[in-house]
């Protein structure tokens, strides 16, 4: 890619954002993490109470890139070859001859929304897994990959436990970021509730295709890091394991520790926030801010950290203070 290319492709970041912005009101950190993740090849697991336009922001992002889009909402019920599609048995009239074809399912997408992912069970779960890893999915014995890029996105609910099945870490791991989605400001809400409940609707006008975010991602790994941010992100994984571990908080009530996936994942976000920024140097602040969403679902807590209402986000806080940079 020559210079010029480059420029053209970063151009077209900050019309993306405006376009998602047209339906999707305020939320930019959670915008922020999203196109993080896209950029940086990733999957990202979405967290919020009803109402908050998970869903929407996803469909608002696949109208904006214009790539093609699926929906699975997972219910109870839901097999896992309602996700990656089934054989069936086809005749050919001339011949006579019958033979077995693939009918591929709605994993085959760009970009899938998996709504509501906890509401089904671990079997129906885990035919997410080898997707999201290897980007293709095997059925009798035959690998069939998906489009390029492959990009999901989990949605789920965090305050209703009937019916549901958490994810097992091992599935949670494989999500590059674990956004949370918090309620509007007060001025927020008033422009959502002024701008949806009129007959006025804005369109969204695709701005990137799946080659403009093909080049984005190989261009994210160009980013520069330099040699000591590379060592604060292996010394700050590596603090979140309890035997090992120096800070205090890991130490009483850590469980669990991220493996160097967590750094892996750190490296590839800063750079690709950096690259969203137009700057080709991921920074100490770039780590800082996608610290949590990265860590949050790595780091296992005991049961005296539950007992004393701690989560996740203060053992990074910790981890973050205490480690040094």
């Amino acid at each position: 890619m020559t210079e010029q290319d480059v420029r053209t492709l970063l151009a077209k970041l900050p019309p993306l954002r405006e376009e998602i912005g047209k339906i999707i009101v305020g939320q930019q950190q959670v915008l922020d993490e999203v196109l993080v993740a896209l950029l940086a090849g990733g999957h990202a697991l979405l967290e919020g109470v009803p109402g908050l336009a998970k869903t929407l922001l996803v469909r608002t992002l696949a109208s904006a890139t214009d790539l093609p889009f699926r929906r699975i909402q997972f219910t109870p019920d839901l097999m896992p070859t309602d996700i990656l599609g089934t054989e069936v048995l086809e005749e050919d009239h001339g011949t006579g001859h019958r033979s077995f074809k693939f009918n591929q399912g709605p994993i085959f997408a760009s970009l899938v929304l998996a709504d509501e992912i906890n509401r089904t069970p671990p079997k129906t779960q885990a035919a997410l897994l080898e997707a999201m890893q290897e980007g293709h999915v095997t059925y009798a014995g035959q690998e069939h990959a998906l489009p390029k890029p492959f990009f999901l996105l989990a949605t789920q609910n965090p305050i209703e436990q009937s019916g549901t099945y958490p994810l097992p870490e091992a599935q949670l791991d494989r999500f590059l970021l674990y956004i949370r989605i918090g309620y509007p400001t007060e001025q927020e809400e008033l422009a959502v509730l002024s701008g949806t409940t009129g007959s006025a609707r804005a369109e969204v006008k695709a701005v990137l295709g799946g080659e403009d975010i093909r080049q984005l991602q190989q261009l994210v790994r160009q980013v520069s890091l330099s040699p000591e941010l590379l060592d604060f992100v292996n010394r700050l994984v590596r603090a979140t394991r309890p035997a090992t571990s120096t800070v205090k908080f890991i130490q009483e009530y850590g469980r669990w520790g991220a493996g160097p996936r967590a750094g892996q994942a750190l490296i590839l976000c800063a750079k690709a926030r950096a690259l969203l920024q137009g700057r080709f140097a991921a920074t100490l602040d770039d780590i800082r801010t996608l610290a949590p969403p990265v860590l949050r679902h790595r780091v296992l807590l005991n049961f005296n950290a539950e007992a004393e209402n701690l989560t996740p986000d203060d053992a990074v806080a910790a981890l973050l203070k205490d480690v040094a940079v």
